[in-house]
């Protein structure tokens, strides 16, 4: 069973960094590992995604060059390293699981398996 949890949420000023991790367990060596938020009013949107068999990472350009996604050295807990925070980042960070080959790594609905969230607040 796929159990993920988040943690490392909380409240900066702009400009200012955060990390969020993602503990997970029974998650097979072949799925990949997701960041997703989600803004009141808004649509969970992708972040960033994390290939676990082979290590590769996928960005949504919005955070490509200030984001940062790495996993420990027993791939049990996914980070997101977050730098130059800004106020339009607000928003729930979901962390999210599934095979690699199903749909999209940016597409909601394709994810089988998800954390309760972590709120993380920039403000300007």
């Amino acid at each position: 069973q796929v159990h993920l949890v988040e943690s490392g949420g909380g409240s900066v000023q702009a400009g200012g960094s955060l990390r969020l991790s993602c503990a997970a367990s029974g998650v097979p060596s072949s799925f990949l590992m997701a960041w997703f938020r989600q803004a009141p009013g808004k649509e969970r949107e992708g972040v960033g995604a994390f290939y676990l068999g082979s290590g590769e990472t996928n960005y949504t350009d919005f955070v490509k060059g200030r984001f940062d996604l790495s996993v420990d050295g027993g791939r049990t807990t996914l980070y997101l390293d977050m730098n130059a925070l800004k106020p339009e980042d607000t928003a729930m960070y979901y962390c999210a699981a599934k095979d690699w080959y199903r749909g999209t790594w940016d597409t909601a609905s394709d994810y089988s398996f998800w954390g309760q969230g972590t709120q993380v607040t920039v403000a300007s």
